[in-house]
């Protein structure tokens, strides 16, 4: 039997589409991509910091452009991102540990987790307009 005769009767891994979406897996997709967009958030961070050390002028052009609306919705994206990836790195700590592993307890704790993150969003910005 060759090569490519034994290659094609064996059984291909199944394809994405056929998985149904549970919250843990939802969860834990979100995770990374939070930690993807962290990272282009601590970009706009580092450049509103530099902004501030260099020129008054630059830094309210910065300013400016973060208070916009685009530049807000921008913010309250990153602070969700913070939120949600921070609930999922203590999620992940805790079940190092060994604990919280047993199925139910992790969706349930997938599903808070959604719910969570947006509830903190809103209180962090809240928090920030009353300081304000």
């Amino acid at each position: 039997m060759s090569q490519t005769q034994a290659k094609s009767s064996r059984p291909l891994s199944p394809h994405l589409e056929i998985y149904k979406p549970i919250p843990t897996m939802v969860a834990s997709i979100m995770h990374r991509i939070t930690g993807v967009a962290l990272y282009f958030g601590m970009f706009l961070f580092s450049w509103w910091l530099f902004a501030a050390a260099t020129d008054a002028a630059y830094f309210d052009w910065v300013n400016g452009l973060f208070a916009s609306l685009l530049g807000r919705v921008v913010l309250l994206g990153f602070t969700w991102a913070l939120v949600h990836h921070m609930l999922g790195g203590i999620k992940h700590l805790v079940q190092d540990t060994g604990r919280a592993m047993e199925k139910r307890f992790t969706t349930k704790i997938a599903k808070l987790h959604f719910a969570a993150s947006i509830a903190l969003t809103i209180l962090i910005w809240i928090a920030a307009y009353a300081v304000r």
